[in-house]
């Protein structure tokens, strides 16, 4: 049976109800399905026209093309440096045993990347996983005599997955955070900690630490 109805049309006159970019979206994909549906095409049809120009006005982004290719040829490099692990990080593994083993690997080879820009011996610091319960995401721990990094992941730790910390005296000191983007640029990451914790960087080793030729 070939049918349309009057309201995509309508929401696409008014509009004021769709105030995010996921909402916008919904309504295009319903609008579209409405126009298979009464054999019209989408590509020509006014409210989906409408619609999809009203997707520009709820994005919460306003930087300029230039500004914004730039941003995704960045996440593009990110990606082909560790795909999974991103990916990972914004969908989360709870209740995925796969996804969540996928996770700790990945996890422990950034940090044991992040020891070695740090300039830490291999027998000086320790790189460990801890899975937790099927619900949760667990954690991956560097831990050293003066520092401790921790990666997570989930929608609770979104922009700030890694926390990290000086150690005085055996006393842990206060958290800060930062993106797991920024764990992935491990040398960059290793001045930024030197530099908020006042620790000093030794020489960097020439190899990785052996743990990584595995």
């Amino acid at each position: 049976m070939i049918y349309d109805v009057p309201f995509r049309h309508q929401q696409a006159l008014d509009p004021s109800a769709l105030t995010t970019v996921t909402a916008t979206l919904h309504a295009i994909e319903k609008a579209v399905e409405d126009c298979r549906n009464a054999g019209v095409s989408p590509e020509s049809d006014p409210a989906v026209t409408l619609l999809t120009r009203h997707m520009a006005t709820v994005s919460a982004n306003r930087a300029d093309e230039g500004v914004l290719r730039a941003a995704c040829t960045r996440r593009v490099e990110e990606l082909k440096r560790f795909p999974t692990l991103l990916a990972l990080a914004i969908r989360g593994v709870e209740y995925d045993a796969a996804a969540k083993a996928r996770f700790h690997e990945d996890g422990k080879r950034a940090m044991l990347l992040l020891a070695s820009a740090l300039g830490l011996a291999t027998e000086s610091y320790e790189v460990r996983a801890v899975t937790g319960t099927v619900d949760q995401s667990g954690y991956i721990l560097l831990a050293a005599a003066d520092l401790a990094v921790m990666l997570q992941i989930g929608a609770r730790h979104e922009g700030r997955e890694v926390s990290y910390r000086a150690v005085s005296g055996g006393l842990e000191q206060q958290n800060r955070f930062a993106s797991i983007r920024d764990l992935l640029k491990p040398d960059r990451f290793a001045d930024r900690l030197c530099r908020d914790l006042g620790l000093s960087r030794p020489g960097r080793p020439n190899d990785l630490p052996t743990q990584l030729a595995a």
